[in-house]
This record gives C-alpha cells, sequence and structure tokens, in this order.
C-alpha cells in the first residue's frame, strides 16, 4: 500500500512540498514514525514528536517550517481530521476476505447474490435474501429470509441481520452487532404497576402478581444509504411499523436503538447510547457516549447532548443539552458549580445555627 507523497496530496486535495516522489506506506505518530511512514504531526504541538522519530515525511499543519523540522516532503492539511479521513481510507487495505463465495457457507437457492461478492466462511443466507453488488461478509455472519442489503456492504464478523431487515448502500457493519431481533415490548391482561406508576408518578393503591404477555415484532428494520453500525449495536425490529435508521447515521458500539424508533439523517450516536421504544430522533442529532432517551418523545433536529445525558422529556431543534434529567448545557454548568459550593454554604449556616442559638 506504498503511495508517493504527491498521490496523497492530490487525492487529498492538499498542498505538499519538497521530494513528492517519496513514497509512504503507513501513517504514525512523530515520535515513533519510521523512515516508510508518513508522520502525522498535525498541530505545532506534535512537532517536538518528529526528532525523535524517523520519519522523512510529514502531515503538517498550514504554514509549517517543514525543512527546520527535518523533513524530506510535507503535506499541509488545513483541517488535519478531514485530512485524516482521506489518508486513513487510502492506507486502510480492509480486511482479507477472498472473492467468491467459501464453500463452507450456506446460501439458499433462492438468494441473490450480486456481482463481485466476497462470502466467507461460516456464513448462512437465507431463502429470498438479495445483496447487492460488490458486497464483502466476513466468517460466521447470518442474514435471515427476506432480507435485502444494497451495493458495497462491508458486514463483519459474527454480525446478525434478522428477516426482512432492508439496508441501503455502502453499508458498514462492525462484528458482532444484531439488527432485527425482537423489540422488548410486553403487557400484562390487567393494568400493571408499571402503568400506574406512569399515571400516579409515585402512588400505588395496590400491589399485586402480574404477568407478562409477549407482544410479537410483526415489523422489521429500515436502513438508508452510507451508514455504520458498530460492535455489538443492537436494532431492534419495529412492533407494526418497521424501525429506521436514517442514511448517514453512524451508530457506535454498544448502542441499543429499541423497537420502533425513527432515527434521522446523518445522526452521530456514541457507544452505550440507549433509545427506548417509539421515540423520534431529527436530523443531524449528536449523543454523546451513554446518553439515554425516554421512549415515545421527540428529540429535535441539531440537538447536541453530552456524555450521560438523560432526556426524558421532548426537546427543541438546536437545543445543546446535558445532565440527569437533562437541561440545557449552560444550566447544568451552573448546577455542578452551585454542588460545588454545597459543603461551603453547610458550614457556613452550621455556623450561623451556632451564632443564632447563642443569641
Amino acid at each position: 500500500m506504498a503511495h508517493t507523497i504527491r498521490d496523497i496530496a492530490t487525492a487529498l486535495g492538499a498542498e505538499a512540498a519538497g521530494n513528492l516522489d517519496l513514497t509512504v506506506s503507513c501513517a504514525a505518530e512523530p515520535h515513533s514514525a519510521g523512515p516508510e511512514a508518513l508522520a502525522l504531526a498535525l498541530d505545532p504541538k506534535y512537532a517536538g514528536g518528529l526528532a525523535k522519530g524517523q520519519a522523512r515525511a510529514a502531515m503538517l499543519w498550514p504554514g509549517a517550517d517543514w525543512q527546520e523540522l527535518g523533513l524530506e516532503a510535507a503535506i499541509f492539511a488545513p483541517r488535519g481530521r478531514l485530512a485524516m479521513a482521506g489518508l486513513s481510507r487510502m492506507l486502510d487495505a480492509g480486511p482479507a476476505i477472498a472473492p467468491g463465495v467459501h464453500a463452507m457457507s450456506v446460501i439458499d437457492p433462492t438468494a441473490e447474490i450480486g456481482a463481485g461478492a466476497a462470502i466467507g466462511p461460516f456464513v448462512t443466507i437465507g431463502a429470498g435474501v438479495r445483496i447487492g453488488p460488490n458486497a464483502r461478509i466476513a466468517g460466521h455472519v447470518s442474514i435471515a429470509e427476506g432480507a435485502t442489503i444494497g451495493a458495497d456492504a462491508l458486514i463483519l464478523q459474527g454480525a446478525r441481520i434478522g428477516a426482512r431487515v432492508t439496508i441501503g448502500d455502502r453499508f458498514i457493519c462492525q462484528p458482532g452487532a444484531v439488527i432485527g431481533a425482537d423489540g422488548f415490548s410486553f403487557v400484562t391482561p390487567e393494568r400493571s404497576g408499571v402503568e400506574e406508576i406512569r399515571s400516579t408518578l409515585g402512588q400505588r393503591d395496590e400491589i399485586r402478581e402480574q404477568t407478562w404477555t409477549r407482544i410479537h415484532s410483526l415489523g422489521a428494520v429500515t436502513i438508508g444509504d452510507d451508514v455504520e453500525i458498530g460492535a455489538n449495536a443492537c436494532i431492534d425490529r419495529g412492533t407494526i411499523r418497521d424501525t429506521a435508521i436514517g442514511s448517514g447515521t453512524k451508530l457506535d458500539n454498544l448502542v441499543h436503538i429499541g423497537h420502533n424508533v425513527q432515527v434521522g439523517r446523518d445522526c452521530l450516536l456514541c457507544g452505550q447510547v440507549g433509545i427506548a421504544g417509539s421515540s423520534r430522533i431529527g436530523d443531524r442529532v449528536v449523543l454523546a457516549g451513554q446518553c439515554g432517551v425516554n421512549d415515545n418523545i421527540f428529540v429535535g433536529d441539531d440537538v447536541i447532548a453530552g456524555g450521560a445525558t438523560k432526556i426524558f422529556t421532548n426537546a427543541p431543534a438546536g437545543r445543546v443539552l446535558l445532565g440527569y434529567p437533562a437541561v440545557k448545557m449552560e444550566t447544568q454548568i451552573e448546577i455542578n458549580k452551585a454542588l460545588r459550593r454545597l459543603p461551603r454554604l453547610a458550614a457556613a449556616v452550621a455556623e450561623l445555627q451556632k451564632v443564632v442559638a447563642k443569641s
């Protein structure tokens, strides 16, 4: 996977200087870069590491004096992380999945596999499945009956895709993800304690035995184009309508999307986010790690929620949220400041009590 500095700069639309025919085969942090690596020193604070490594070329911030840094060539990246996205795409060889269908996979004769597919060992593909061209499916993946997957899919080891799931083009699925498991939906013959608490917010007239009756999931999951699903993420099928994930949305590892949830386009849901059943998430929403969203609420377009935020009520578009329960971020910061002052306040009140008691 060797590339010249010229080729990399051209692919990234970036400026370059020095020996543009110099080749690199990998990327590295400045202090550990060998002579074959492109060192990533995208900020002046990383420049010192170049002297500790052996890199001959580096990706630098605009205006950097590459010759003073002892380099033979440099690429200048106005937006470093965006340049890293393009560079990483060039240098990533991807998983080693041999073209064609491995002899130890089981594919139903009614399944349709697009041209250019690469399917690894121990894959099972059910009846009526349709998979688009150039799919890459690693070992131990299962795709249940009636599922449809678009072109250029990459589905990694041990992923499970349930019946009738529909997925768009350029789908990426990390190991162990489960798409299309049944939703967690149960009901009691009589009014349950949970229903009573929802209406009374704490008061219970009577505690009695109750048993749970399963509500089966008749819907499926619909996923748009350019969606990525992280390792061990779970997306439950809908009860009647499909659970839906909009195009361009990215789910991190261990994200859980409950039944009937509708997630918009270009959302970013970070690790351990949980969205309860029948909630709606707008477009371009960012939920940081361990955020939770209550059931049957709406989170508006362009909402950003900080880590561990718990959203219990509808959130208007564009709101920046933090805390448990979620409030405006600036409000939560003031709450945190006030909490830190509580010990001093308690000490002051105690001292005042002593003075009053003596008077």
